[in-house]
Formats: structure tokens, C-alpha cells, sequence
């Protein structure tokens, strides 16, 4: 299952009407193509050019979650943080988390797999998807995210990111 923009015709809602969307409520982004990314050491190949001189960037790394009780999480964490699934559960109140099938990902998130981001929380909110974001994204000035899609990157400034998820009527959560 590819999670490239060639490979969107199954999804709920395209890049493109994302960015749309974006576009239409004034939240700035600068868009980069790329090969399709899969891991952190492939996204890291590609990050250096996506970098702008004086501003902090967090590139992220996402999780699609599932707990005991089939509550889903999408967990935006900093790509090289460590992430102890058992301790993650302890600290968000969810206990036996696990990762989320592709069938599930699609169902709540609209993406398939190494599309997860927060931008999916456009469809998760409906499904009713808990979002938890890293507190490091309080400290920096941009966020590094998937537009729906592993082959393209949004740049997001903070602001215009928590802008976001106010309009769609996602809670953010800290962790």
C-alpha cells in the first residue's frame, strides 16, 4: 500500500483539498516534494532542505495507537525521542497500547501507513481520535509534518499549526 500522492484515490480527503483548505483559511505552510519517506533515517536524508536559517524546526514522528478499552491515539512525538509504549500508556492513562492496523489507520485517519501525521487529525476528529502532541512543539518555531501523503512535506509555523487544529475542533493533548 503506497502512501505516495500517486496512490490518493482511496483517500477521504486528497493532499491537494488539504492544502486547499489551508490555503482557504489562510494558514501559511511551504510545501516540499520529496521521494517517499518511510522512516526517520529516510526523512532525515531529506531535512537539511527543508531548513530555514534562525527558525527551529521539529520534525516529528507519529504513532497510531490502540489501547485495551479500542480507544485510538494518533502520538506526535520528536523523531528521535524514545518512545516505551508501556510508560506512554502509564503516562496518557491507556493501558495495553499497540499499534493500530492499516485498515483502522484508514478508517480513522484517512491515510494509509507512513502517511501518519497530524494533518490526518482532519478525519480523525470525526472518528474521534485522541491526538497527543510533544511538548517540545511549545519551544520551536515550525513543525515538519506528512500533507496526507509520505512524498511531501508541510512546514508549518506553531501558530498556524495550533491554528489548525482549532478550526478542525482537535484537542491537543501534551505528553
Amino acid at each position: 500500500m503506497e502512501a505516495a500522492t500517486a496512490a490518493t484515490d482511496v483517500l477521504p480527503l486528497s493532499p491537494d483539498a488539504l492544502l486547499a483548505q489551508l490555503d482557504g483559511w489562510g494558514i501559511a505552510y511551504q510545501l516540499h516534494a520529496h521521494v517517499p519517506l518511510r522512516t526517520v533515517e529516510e526523512a532525515k536524508q531529506v531535512e537539511a532542505e527543508m531548513e530555514q536559517p534562525g527558525v527551529t524546526n521539529l520534525k516529528i514522528k507519529n504513532l497510531y495507537l490502540r489501547d485495551r478499552k479500542k480507544r485510538n491515539y494518533l502520538i506526535s512525538v520528536e523523531q528521535d525521542r524514545a518512545v516505551d509504549l508501556k510508560a506512554l500508556g502509564k503516562e496518557i492513562d491507556a493501558a495495553g497500547l499497540s499499534f493500530g492496523s492499516a485498515d483502522r489507520l484508514m478508517q480513522n485517519l484517512g491515510i494509509k501507513p507512513g502517511a501518519v501525521s497530524p494533518l490526518a487529525m482532519v478525519n480523525g476528529v470525526k472518528a474521534g481520535v485522541i491526538f497527543y502532541m510533544d511538548a517540545a512543539a511549545k519551544e520551536v518555531d515550525a513543525i515538519n509534518m506528512h500533507p496526507l501523503v509520505n512524498d511531501r512535506t508541510v512546514v508549518m509555523a506553531r501558530d498556524d499549526f495550533l491554528t489548525f487544529m482549532e478550526r478542525i475542533g482537535c484537542e491537543i493533548r501534551w505528553v
